[in-house]
């Protein structure tokens, strides 16, 4: 065990006091893991637009003060009570959804869901006993769906927690914690293109991104990318987009610009934006007989999806996916060692690398629309 185990921990971690103030360095007390947990030493993490979200406690129940953060990449520096799976020392992965290995969900190799940690944002405290592990003199401060890595040291469920191969750069494969393994996963899991195919992509934000280099790993031939935004087009080609549409440039539906342009419509479309109408367009531009559309993106909570029934009796096939259908301890190790084997390029995500004094500046660069992904380097 490390020398630290067992004891609290002083460190630096940013928080958050309120909506969408900057976050503030701070000096946080990390208490020891409790049964079934583990406390990380993060060293890289990085800002995804779902910290920005929350920050900006947008519709949802804000939970302030806060640790966001959870994409990120550390090691393991104790365990608590009845951990096996994991060690001191070990490079690891802590992932905002998680895998107990026990329940329904878990056992099926067709879902990812587990019902013991699932993501819950409205959560700022540990499952095991309600409480949180970070304080500032004495005040408690809320945890952020289970992994708060804009800390130098967390606490996880062990669960939640993804065991890696040690060669890995955390600075890079940090990324896989969330958006790039959702979009990635929605085509090489749930949409499974076949080589020669074509596909569409709905959004070209990082998730859209990762989705369009699922269909380049896959070979897709001709990778259309949507997007409302054309000056994205160039940087989308990096991640294989060939062919661009921008719906606001045609004066018909989008998906039948698509259909037009397909002789019938395209193999797969991935839809990563959120967007209701996105939604409907992305699974009217599949060809019938053999089309399958996956929806990625959240949309708000009073959209309600509308199309014509024969789409589906033309054979049409709609999906949905969480998390690219990766479950995190059995599935990231793999997806590490493709970027190992260098089949998924990683490097071209990552636009910017700022020091953990200057996180603030990651967020500027994402609410300026600057950013795919930023490095937050903990150690300076």
């Amino acid at each position: 065990m490390s020398n630290t185990a067992g004891q609290i921990i002083k460190c630096r971690a940013a928080v958050a006091w309120e909506a969408g103030k900057p976050l503030v360095i701070e000096e946080v007390e990390v208490a020891p893991p409790q049964a079934g947990e583990v406390r990380l030493k993060i060293l890289f993490t990085s800002l995804c637009h779902t910290d920005v979200y929350f920050w900006e406690a947008k519709g949802q129940t804000p939970l302030f003060p806060r640790i966001f953060g959870h994409e990120a990449g550390g090691i393991v520096e104790s365990v608590g009570e009845g951990v096996t799976n994991l060690k001191p020392g070990d490079h690891a992965l802590p992932v905002f959804t998680g895998e107990c290995g026990e329940c329904p969900h878990c056992k099926s190799e067709e879902s990812n869901m587990c019902d013991l940690l699932r993501i819950n944002t409205d959560r700022g405290v540990m499952l095991n006993d309600n409480q949180s592990r970070f304080s500032i003199k004495g005040q408690p401060v809320h945890h952020f769906v289970g992994t708060s890595t804009f800390s130098e040291y967390t606490v996880v469920h062990a669960g939640c927690v993804a065991k890696i191969n040690p060669d890995a750069p955390l600075d890079k494969v940090c990324i896989l914690s969330c958006g790039i393994c959702t979009g990635l996963g929605a085509t090489v899991n749930v949409a499974k293109p076949k080589p020669g195919s074509s596909v569409a992509i709905f959004g070209l934000g990082a998730v859209g991104l990762a989705a369009a280099e699922g269909a380049r790993i896959s070979g897709a031939s001709r990778i259309i990318g949507v997007d409302l935004v054309s000056s994205r087009f160039e940087l989308a080609k990096k991640f294989g987009v060939n062919e661009f549409v921008n719906p606001k440039e045609h004066d018909k539906p989008v998906q039948q610009v698509i259909a037009e342009m397909t002789n019938g419509g395209v193999d797969r479309a991935v839809e990563c934006t959120g967007s209701i109408q996105a939604m409907i367009s992305a699974f009217e531009c599949v060809h019938d007989g053999w089309g399958v559309a996956v929806l990625v993106g959240v949309p708000s909570k009073d959209d309600a999806f509308k199309t014509h029934p024969m789409n589906f009796l033309n054979e049409r096939t709609l999906k949905g996916t969480f998390y690219g259908n990766y479950k995190p301890r059995t599935d990231l190790p793999n997806v590490v060692e493709k970027y190992m084997k260098g089949e998924l390029e990683l490097e071209k995500f990552i636009t910017h690398t700022v020091p953990f004094s200057e996180i603030n500046k990651a967020f500027d660069y994402m609410l300026k629309g600057e950013s795919i992904r930023c490095i937050i380097k903990m150690e300076e």
